[in-house]
């Protein structure tokens, strides 16, 4: 019990009262509601108090919210606090972890005044154990033919991790998945490699310096053993040394088994070495994560880099929306849940692009086919349409001219009826390859973007918002390094531009009254709703492209732009902080939005009704909202108007 807790009796009708409202209380007998509110108690908890704390507290009551809210975090190896989720009223806490019988795995702190209805941990697992709905509402992922005995399993840790539930995801860390580490001397043959690998029943070993055996140099696989030598008919005698790849790739032991999935995806590295306080332990690959969830993003990954025709990416690419439902509910953050949508999408291009190659023969230049908007940001939700370009090397002449506009036209009108019949619908204002404007050599573009600078009037400034979030979505990526270069050194001269791009940012009015009510509109399609993503999002993404401009940051994601401001000094940890929080708050929210329509079967907007989310949203959003003008601040103390 926490210190800070004031302990109350409650009256029984006025927890009966509680119970009858909240889910899976309401579908109790009243008998069992009265013994129950003979059991429980309220507790006040003032606000910055911790409840929990991971891995150290021991749950010995379940947390029921009557009035305020929480917020359910972790933090890593750095220290560094990764948000999860907030709670309101309704609420529970520490259910979990009672049914599995561990420590809190979660830090848990109030962030108003709260009051909560504490029912003892011996009640409600008796609950668990006698009423198979009540359990299953907990044990969702479980079926209820084994509800009953599941939670005693739990307790004792007899029950594997990896029996599918959806949770662990999100709650085991990597370092629970390392068993024994396995490794094998640099100096030593590939056979006596292949020979442990067997004995231990393994796809990989790690190699240490044959000097130091704590010295990890790199990494052997099963895959290394059938190209590197069975392939190429290389001499086993050879010491493994030869045919290893190094440096290792490292994860943190504390890292959320999610994020290393999502680093295995974006580098096409299946075999991670996990690192704690300095020294590997062990590895971690991609099957164990697999494991972890029958409906993993990982299998999605491996059909669609597997897909040999471009029309069978069709039908892959309309499962990512399935994937990111799962993602939302399990707990996933806002930025990994962007990030795993941008993950999957740049698979289906990567492969998409590479199969139409195929088809049309080799481009007569190098390329790069960019992304730009949320694309280029790594920041699509369930409603994104195309922006994208084509930037190609410079020809040598007009004959190298004539021949790559002929090609370059054939392969983008392809490119883009292949990502409609994806699913992605084609940009209203023609911000697309197919655009002859939009698909030129690199000193073009370096033309328009110098122009853009140049002459900052309202339509040059909307292409900045567009244009300058570019990256490479395939092809030869070093065309787009040398742009965001050029792009960086023509911005860091013309301060009147970044001025103009910053009093843009400023132009749009935060959506509070003087009395912090919301602003919403007041007739029309979207009565009474405002635009989480115009009126929300974009100060933040805008506020981040100026500064990232003025400072020559090459990142274009909002959350990687910040926290590069933030390593090198340019913001404060406190508008970081903040900042931070407030965008994937307000992420989360237009993800949780769009799901809600998607399940109605209606087409995703980003158009909230404030009043139909919970009193906690409403605070958090309106909470969040205050913090553009703490960017507007800054932004007017660097581009002052007099």
């Amino acid at each position: 019990m926490s210190q800070d807790a004031d302990v109350h009796a409650v009256a029984p009708e006025m927890a009966v009262a509680f119970f009858r409202d909240i889910l899976p209380f309401n579908g109790l007998d009243d008998a069992t509601l009265n013994d129950l509110a003979r059991h429980c108690r309220v507790d006040f908890y003032p606000k910055g108090t911790r409840l929990l704390t991971a891995g150290e507290t021991e749950i010995t009551h379940l947390f029921l919210i009557q009035r305020g809210g929480v917020k359910a975090f972790i933090e890593d190896d750095q220290g560094e606090i990764t948000l999860k989720d907030f709670r309101g009223e309704g609420a529970y806490i520490g259910a979990l972890g009672i049914i599995r019988g561990t420590l809190a795995n979660l830090n848990i702190e109030t962030v108003e005044d709260t009051f909560c209805f504490l029912l003892p941990r011996e009640i409600f697992l008796k609950l668990v154990e006698e009423k198979p709905s009540f359990a299953h509402y907990y044990l969702k992922s479980f079926s209820e033919k084994i509800v009953k005995t599941a939670y005693r399993e739990l307790r004792h840790h007899k029950l594997s991790k990896r029996s599918g539930d959806d949770l662990y995801l999100f709650s085991v860390k990597v370092g629970d998945l390392v068993k024994t580490l396995r490794k094998v001397s640099g100096a030593d043959s590939i056979q006596e490699a292949a020979s442990l690998m067997t004995e231990f029943r393994v796809g990989c070993l790690l190699v240490h310096d044959s000097a130091d055996e704590h010295n990890i140099v790199g990494i052997v696989t099963d895959r290394d053993l059938r190209s590197k030598v069975v392939a190429a008919g290389l001499n086993y005698s050879l010491p493994v040394m030869e045919i290893m790849s190094g440096p290792v790739q490292t994860v943190l032991s504390q890292a959320l088994c999610f994020d290393v999935l999502l680093k295995m995806m974006s580098t096409s590295i299946h075999h991670l070495a996990v690192e704690r306080r300095g020294q590997i332990i062990g590895v971690v690959t991609s099957h164990d994560i697999m494991l972890l969830q029958g409906h993993s993003p990982y299998y999605l990954f491996k059909e669609i880099r597997g897909q040999q025709k471009i029309v069978g990416l069709y039908s892959l690419a309309q499962k990512i929306p399935e994937v990111i439902r799962g993602l939302i509910k399990e707990g996933a953050k806002a930025g990994n849940i962007t990030q795993m949508i941008a993950i999957l999408n740049d698979h289906i291009l990567e492969r998409m692009l590479t199969l139409l190659e195929q088809d049309l023969g080799p481009p007569p230049l190098p390329y790069c086919w960019l992304l730009m908007g949320s694309e280029g940001r790594r920041e699509q939700t369930f409603k994104t349409d195309q922006d994208n370009a084509i930037l190609y090397a410079d020809p040598a002449d007009d004959t190298e001219k004539e021949t790559a506009e002929i090609y370059f036209k054939e392969f983008a009108a392809r490119a883009i009826d292949h990502l409609v019949n994806c699913g992605y619908p084609l940009c209203p204002g023609e911000i697309m390859a197919t655009n002859p404007k939009w698909c030129q050599p690199l000193s073009v573009w370096k033309g328009y973007f110098a122009n853009w600078i140049g002459a900052p009037d309202p339509a040059e400034l909307l292409n900045a918002t567009i244009f300058f979030d570019f990256r490479s979505g395939f092809g030869d990526a070093s065309l787009a390094r040398e742009l965001r270069k050029h792009l960086n050194h023509e911005a860091q001269k013309k301060d009147i531009f970044l001025f103009h791009l910053a009093r843009q940012c400023m132009s749009t009015r935060v959506p509070l009254s003087f009395f912090k009510s919301f602003i919403v509109d007041k007739d029309g399609a979207h009565k009474n709703q405002l635009d989480i993503k115009r009126q929300g999002l974009t100060p933040f993404v805008n506020f981040a492209r100026v500064l990232a401009l003025k400072h020559g940051i090459n990142e274009t994601n909002t959350l990687a732009r910040l926290k590069a401001l933030f390593d090198a000094d340019f913001i404060s940890r406190d508008i970081w902080a903040s900042t931070n929080d407030a965008y994937e708050l307000q992420m989360q929210q237009r993800l949780i939005h769009q799901l809600r329509q998607i399940e109605e079967g209606t087409l995703p907007d980003n158009h909230i009704n404030p009043e139909q989310l919970s009193e906690l949203d409403r605070r958090m959003l309106k909470d969040a909202f205050t913090v553009i003008e703490r960017l507007y601040s800054v932004l007017d103390k660097m581009y002052p108007t007099a």
